[in-house]
């Protein structure tokens, strides 16, 4: 039964096309959808007549506390505002793809003097040209290593390239022509910046019919050397395309769609069609979809555009979407050129839609039976280490430090048994001095436990935490659970035996509270393997901060402890003089005319001539002198 509020408006709501937002009874946003008339699509979710609409409504009914309508001009104005509004209010049952950030894009800007691909994560509207998105780095990196192995473009960063007297070491092997430093032809190397850009295109066909000009006019032309970097290149677009699967009988750019469904599971693919000829296909797991495949659709291609960078000529989907011209219309401006979206019934198009189904079904089932696969392999470490629960989420703890110094500590976090690095946490040691591991471990874990005690957001405690080391390490965590009132948390202490000489063997002890005797893992368990993989990524962790703490301390310069002298004085003067030496030298006035102000003057002068001329005043000075030397 709805709201009389909600009731009424559905009794009035007007027949033009606009954005409809269903919210809670708190007023959190619930779903975003778009319409083409907000008479007929609204109050279609309420028609008992829908059938599987139905479904979607089954949920919201107990949930859906207001409607909220917003009339727009027309369709495309519609798929727009629902766009910004998915972003701003992230709808509970709308579609969410992971945050653009998770996805990589090539770059290129052909404005630029000399271009170069990057790898970038943001993809933004500055004129340069993205490819992808890749969804894991080793993808767009593997692409990248073959375009720069076989394509001739600069791949050194912008300081480098304008710092540079001579050619490097890819000027030597022949895969960069040395702008920074050789007579190149603008032109020749622009046309290489437009091959690039044909193959991350997958516009393979064309590209070969290019390369092949290229290489009989060199050859014609007696350019031999040029003439076998084309055959190169061209052997390598052969090779490229021999992994594409199926030629279309046409060359139209299209983006196929294919949808499995399973209760309230759901599987997307998307089969990238460039130039005629399939060259990739990804799938999407989208969880806890109670929408009807229509919606489920629309929402999906407004996520998955915001982050492609690659537009299609045509979008073949399997079901007719509400306000499709808008979407073309939205989809068309975003590219600069026509986007037609396109529901086929017959043909060759039906056949690569049917193709995406398939590929999406596939997907689902691979994906199901790594699940399966994944629990069975938790569950193995459950009832190793007698747990209470599946150990879903597991976080270690490493404490690093060099000789007493720069001691730090790193947590890391696996989720099912991947990296979690959105809750990694590093920590600076406040009182732990002098290499007492003891007083690092408590210290760390006493800020770790407490934060997850009072549930501050992120901070929650995980289904197991390990401490890297023995018993000792482990009665330290006990303890402070202890302290804190902490109940409940699984605790384990991972570490390596060791022989009678010292040496580290390769098995894997684990010691958990309350057991005398620790428990040896085998060499391929799924226990040593979920342990072991969150113990290094806390080693990891932990040196990477240590020898970043160490650097900055040992970058330090002497100066910084001299009181109302800050960075921009320091920089001032060191770019003046040149050396500590002869900085020591100067007058008063000297420094005065250097940069620093006359109480900074003061303050140094007196820091370098010492005027209690005490031992303590001139080993503070040698001090500062080596500080800043080295």
């Amino acid at each position: 039964m709805l709201p009389d509020h909600v009731q009424r408006k559905l009794d009035n709501l007007p027949t033009a096309p606009g954005v409809y937002l269903f919210e809670d009874h708190a007023g959190a946003v619930l779903y975003v959808g778009k319409a083409r008339s907000l008479r007929s699509r609204v109050r279609s979710y309420f028609s008992a007549s829908q059938g599987d609409d139905r479904f979607f409504i089954a949920r919201l009914g107990r949930e859906l506390g207001d409607l909220t309508t917003v009339v727009v001009g027309n369709e495309k104005e519609a798929a727009l505002l629902e766009n910004e509004l998915i972003k701003q209010h992230q709808p509970r049952y709308n579609v969410k793809l992971r945050d653009d950030k998770d996805f990589l894009s090539i770059r290129i800007d052909p404005e630029e003097r000399w271009p170069r691909l990057r790898v970038v994560r943001r993809p933004k509207p500055d004129g340069a040209r993205y490819f992808g998105p890749y969804d894991s780095a080793t993808s767009a990196r593997q692409t990248l290593r073959q375009i720069n192995r076989y394509f001739r473009l600069r791949t050194c960063k912008e300081g480098e390239f304008r710092g540079r007297t001579r050619p490097c070491l890819q000027y030597q092997i022949k895969r960069c022509p040395a702008p920074c430093v050789m007579d190149v032809a603008r032109d020749e190397y622009l046309a290489q910046v437009d091959l690039v850009g044909l193959f991350l295109d997958g516009r393979h066909d064309e590209l070969s019919e290019d390369l092949e000009a290229r290489m009989r006019a060199a050859a014609e032309g007696l350019r031999f050397e040029e003439a076998a970097v084309y055959r190169d290149q061209l052997r390598s677009v052969e090779r490229a395309r021999t992994s594409q699967r199926i030629a279309t009988v046409t060359r139209t750019d299209q983006d196929v769609f294919g949808l499995h469904r399973a209760g309230e599971q759901a599987e997307v693919a998307v089969l990238r069609v460039r130039g005629g000829h399939l060259n990739h296909v990804r799938t999407f797991a989208l969880k806890q979809m109670t929408l009807p495949d229509d919606e489920l659709l629309s929402s999906f291609l407004g996520e998955y555009y915001r982050v492609a960078g690659q537009l299609p000529d045509e979008v073949l989907l399997p079901t007719r979407v509400e306000a499709a011209e808008g979407i073309e219309a939205w989809l068309s401006d975003e590219r600069g050129k026509r986007v037609k979206l396109v529901f086929p019934r017959r043909g060759a198009r039906v056949r690569l839609l049917e193709m995406a189904a398939e590929n999406a079904a596939h997907a689902y089932r691979e994906k199901a039976r790594q699940e399966e696969d994944l629990e069975e392999r938790l569950g193995e470490l459950m009832q190793r280490l007698r747990l209470p629960a599946l150990p879903r989420r597991i976080e270690c703890v490493d404490i690093s430090h060099l000789g007493g110094e720069d001691t730090v500590a790193a947590v890391t976090a696996l989720h099912d048994g991947e990296p979690d690095k959105a809750r990694y946490r590093s920590f600076k040691l406040k009182r732990a001095r002098g290499g007492d591991d003891y007083g690092a471990m408590h210290e760390v874990m006493s800020r770790r436990f407490r934060r997850g005690r009072d549930g501050e957001a992120g901070w929650e405690l995980p289904d197991l935490f390990v401490v890297d080391g023995g018993k000792g390490q482990l009665n330290v965590a006990i303890q402070v659970a202890r302290e804190l009132g902490v109940e409940g948390l699984p605790l384990a202490g991972l570490a390596k035996e060791r022989s009678e000489g010292g040496e580290t063997t390769a098995v894997e002890r684990v010691f958990l509270p309350g057991q005398k005797n620790a428990i040896t893992l085998p060499p391929r368990s799924a226990s040593r393997y979920f342990l072991t993989r969150v113990r290094d990524e806390a080693h990891r962790a932990s040196n990477r901060l240590r020898v970043k703490v160490g650097k900055r301390r040992r970058m330090k310069s002497g100066l910084d402890d001299v009181p109302g002298v800050g960075p921009k004085t320091k920089k001032a003067l060191l770019t003046h003089f040149g050396s500590l030496k002869a900085m020591r030298a100067a007058s008063v006035e000297a420094l005065r005319a250097a940069g620093a102000n006359q109480r900074q003057a003061e303050a140094l002068f007196r820091r370098f001539h010492g005027a209690s001329g005490d031992e303590a005043a001139d080993a503070e000075r040698a001090a500062l002198e080596n500080a800043f030397e080295d």
